[in-house]
């Protein structure tokens, strides 16, 4: 009676509810587990749709897109000057290019998901302050993405070292890599650079709005999007292929299209998120 006496009336009419009480899915009270979220099974139609709502919602807000998508062709004349002065890393710092724009689309993922979930307005003031609330999961995040990236470009001058006695001159780069005699660098240079950048984009596809989304810690956003492509390959292997097509052709007219292209793709990111990772998933543990 006593213990009773003692014990908090919300624990007595409910005591399923106790905070010592297991976790359905974990079964040790710390919060469901990364492995219980139930992902989307895609269809090959699907990155068409997302980049769909990600025009849509370029359209809605063109001023913070406009603003991000400068951003981005400020990137792209940066990876010129370094072409023109370091052709050797231009590749790799091409990976730090693709590395760095889901950071550099917090915002985007900011402004749809205020239009997407009406929880508030969506303005450039917001958007940029939307890595706040997540600063330290972040900063991890992307400290494992940058090794990526160190390891990436020292592969990448490896296999320049081994092809060429000299670091080839910027006039002459071009001729020199599709010499039939260099066909063993460019088959070695495509290898490894792929393997990266798979790595990379494996990786981060979905992890960075779903740590802005859930508050979620870096290993179970990582882990997320690992699971999500290897239950969706083809797919994913369809909205990889489809960023990297967009973001090359855009780069062309002097990379005028980013302006456009790069904030649709951080849009289309987000819905591409929330369609593999399920909104009722979270709420139905």
């Amino acid at each position: 009676m006593e213990q009773a006496l003692h014990t908090p009336a919300s624990e007595r009419e409910h005591p399923e509810q106790s905070s010592t009480s297991p976790d359905p899915d974990t079964g040790d009270g710390r919060g469901p587990s990364v492995f219980s979220l139930t992902l989307a099974s895609l269809q090959p139609g699907d990155p068409i749709q997302w980049l769909k709502l990600g025009w849509q919602d370029f359209q809605r807000c063109p001023r913070i897109g406009l603003f991000y998508g400068l951003c981005f062709f400020a990137m792209g004349h940066a990876l010129l000057a370094v072409f023109q002065n370091a052709p050797a890393y231009v590749l790799a710092l091409s990976a730090g290019f693709l590395l760095m724009g889901p950071f550099l689309c917090l915002g985007l993922y900011d402004a749809s998901k205020a239009m997407q979930t009406h929880d508030h307005r969506p303005s450039l003031r917001a958007s940029l302050q939307a890595w706040r609330p997540t600063k330290g999961t972040m900063g991890i995040f992307a400290g494992v993405l940058l090794i990526l990236e160190l390891l990436w470009g020292r592969a990448s001058l490896v296999v320049f070292a081994v092809t060429f006695n000299t670091m080839p001159s910027t006039e002459k780069l071009l001729p020199q890599l599709i010499n039939p005699e260099n066909i063993g660098f460019l088959i070695t240079y495509t290898i490894v650079g792929g393997l990266f950048a798979g790595l990379i984009f494996i990786t981060s596809v979905i992890s960075i709005p779903m740590i802005m989304d859930r508050k979620t810690d870096a290993v179970s956003a990582g882990l997320t999007s690992i699971r999500a492509c290897l239950q969706n390959p083809g797919v994913m292997l369809i909205w990889g292929a489809l960023i990297t097509v967009l973001i090359g052709l855009a780069m062309l007219p002097v990379f005028l299209g980013l302006l456009i292209v790069g904030p649709v793709i951080g849009h289309a990111t987000w819905h591409a998120y929330r369609h593999i990772v399920p909104v009722q998933t979270e709420d139905s543990a």
